[in-house]
């Protein structure tokens, strides 16, 4: 008995001797969307402006899949708690559990690091296509029920859901199409394959370039970059998604390390670098400590459970 307790002691001091010392070490930030996307490229620029606030090198690893929550998911279960693995998390992550069984909690398998930013999305279509606006879009999907196909990064994502939820209050029915990332559906759309992609500012160099007409936003006001285009308010429909997200590690964080790096992300937050890269990509800071983001956390997991048994969303009996 005297042997065991000594045991933990001796663990219980070597974990608070890591923990002073954190990081010694390259941290691995797991970015579960593929390379080039408009996520990628955002955690690309706040790993490097945050690197020299943390003392160590930030080394990005791209695992896409399942709608972002394939690199979340396998960091839970694998990872261990000592800091040096941690993941951006999107805010699929708290919807997927109420649409099909997974391996992870929300509510219990993460610890939740700093909240950062949220997304400009839109739906783009080819420059060459016929719906010149968002309204004739609408138009041509109700007199043609599911024949329009739009593109997003995946089942469950919050492209998905605002998808359906403007099909469900426009009454009219259109075909989702889900992509692994943001390029797939690009170069769907570029090929013609589909007809729309509802997507994140990964689309702006071809908006930028006259390939692509971006017909809506949907942010609570016009974005700075395409300051013309209508918002979903503007065209009579009163929906807002930004789809906002942190950064997170698996559960059972020292809480030591989690300010080392809440502190050094923070700081990476407000770098000029990073700030010229949320420019680019027509995303707002969303800052929130890491205790606030705990809290918002458990808000968009109860919110989450409630729009997706709306939508029809979840698991068949």
């Amino acid at each position: 008995m005297k042997r065991a307790v000594l045991l933990a002691a001796i663990v219980a001091f070597a974990t608070s001797a890591q923990a002073q010392q954190f990081p010694t070490r390259p941290v691995t930030l797991i970015v579960p969307w593929p390379a080039g996307g408009s996520t990628d490229i955002g955690m690309r620029a706040l790993a490097a402006a945050t690197e020299k606030h943390l003392g160590q090198s930030i080394v990005i690893e791209n695992r896409p899949g399942a709608a972002g929550t394939i690199g979340p998911a396998n960091m839970a279960a694998n990872a261990r708690p000592d800091g040096y693995t941690v993941a951006q998390l999107p805010i699929t992550v708290f919807r997927i559990p109420f649409i099909q069984k997974t391996t992870f909690d929300p509510t219990r398998d993460f610890t939740y690091i700093i909240h950062v930013t949220g997304y400009t999305f839109g739906v783009v279509v080819k420059a060459d296509a016929p719906w010149k606006t968002f309204q004739d879009l609408l138009d041509h999907a109700k007199a043609n029920p599911g024949k329009i196909n739009y593109g997003t990064p995946g089942t469950g994502t919050s492209l998905h859901i605002a998808m359906e939820q403007i099909a469900k209050r426009q009454g009219l029915k259109w075909t989702q199409v889900p992509f692994k990332g943001n390029s797939e559906a690009m170069n769907a759309l570029l090929g013609g394959h589909i007809d729309a992609v509802a997507d994140s500012s990964g689309w702006a160099q071809l908006v930028n370039a006259g390939k692509f007409r971006l017909l809506v936003t949907w942010g609570a006001e016009r974005t700075r970059n395409w300051p013309n285009v209508p918002t979903l308010r503007d065209v009579g429909i009163d929906m807002v998604s930004n789809s906002p997200f942190g950064i997170a590690g698996p559960k059972g964080m020292d809480p030591k390390v989690v300010k080392t790096l809440h502190d050094a992300f923070k700081k990476g937050l407000e770098e000029p670098s990073y700030a010229e890269a949320m420019v680019k990509l027509d995303q707002e800071r969303f800052y929130l400590s890491s205790e606030d983001y705990q809290k918002f956390a458990m808000q968009q997991i109860d919110e989450a459970r409630r729009f997706i048994a709306e939508l029809g969303l979840g698991p068949k009996e």
